[in-house]
């Protein structure tokens, strides 16, 4: 019998694990793009740490690896900026994302202050995969930028 992925919210202690699966999965990001000087690829430990304690992040575990990481924060005018979105690469396809998001977005939801008014993240144009999970989880585009010749960061965005 294999073990259930269980979701909960991640702690310090989880900073550096989060950190190598970050690292990790953002790979097929860089090669996508031609760029490994992305962002999630030189991010530091303490940066991480930092995200931690500004927001809420949740983590999926199976066993006790942990699989699957997603990061929020609220801002002032009731966005909540959902970020780094990961699941390990033998994992991917099954439903952890999703999973992920609704844990991030129910919290979120469920907390009465201050109240969220939506949810917003944004991935590269090229990133396929990533595009189909958010529209199918309700998420619409709402603005481009372009960050360089191969890279354009599409926004999108629903209501809480």
């Amino acid at each position: 019998m294999g073990m259930s992925v269980t979701i909960s919210a991640a702690d310090a202690q989880d900073a550096e694990h989060i950190l190598k699966l970050q690292y990790l999965c953002y790979q097929r990001e860089a090669e996508i793009y031609q760029d490994w000087s992305i962002e999630p690829l030189t991010q530091s430990l303490d940066a991480l740490r930092a995200e931690l304690t500004e927001g809420k992040a949740f983590v999926a575990r199976l066993g006790d690896e942990i699989v699957a990481s997603v990061r929020g924060r609220l801002d002032e005018d009731g966005t909540v900026r959902i970020a780094k979105l990961i699941v390990h690469p033998r994992l991917q396809r099954h439903g952890l994302g999703g999973r992920l998001l609704d844990a991030i977005e129910g919290h979120y939801a469920e907390d009465p202050a201050p109240a969220a008014k939506r949810f917003q993240l944004f991935t590269g144009h090229r990133s396929e995969g990533n595009l189909r999970l958010y529209r199918s989880k309700g998420y619409a585009q709402v603005a481009t930028h372009e960050v360089g010749p191969r890279l354009t960061l599409v926004t999108l965005e629903k209501a809480a």
